[in-house]
C-alpha cells in the first residue's frame, strides 16, 4: 500500500511504501482524484506561457492512501 501525503502550504508532495519515500514533488497545486487514479499536477512557470500545469505522477486508488496536511 502507499501513502501520498499532499501538503496544501508548502505544496508538496510525499509518496512512500512500507515508510520509505519513494519521490517527492514541490510546486504542486493540487492533487486531482481522476477516473480510478489519483494524478499529481507539477506547476512550472514558462517565460512564453506562463503558468503551466502538468502531470508528474498516476498512483492508483485502490492501492493508495491520500492524506492532504496543511
Amino acid at each position: 500500500m502507499m501513502t501520498l501525503t499532499f501538503n496544501t502550504t508548502t505544496k508538496e508532495v510525499k509518496i512512500t511504501e512500507s515508510n520509505v519515500i519513494i519521490k517527492m514533488f514541490s510546486n504542486v497545486p493540487t492533487v486531482k482524484p481522476a477516473e480510478g487514479y489519483y494524478e499529481v499536477l507539477q506547476e512550472e512557470q514558462d517565460l512564453v506561457h506562463g503558468k503551466q500545469r502538468f502531470p508528474v505522477a498516476r498512483l492508483p486508488i485502490a492501492n493508495t492512501i491520500m492524506f492532504i496536511e496543511k
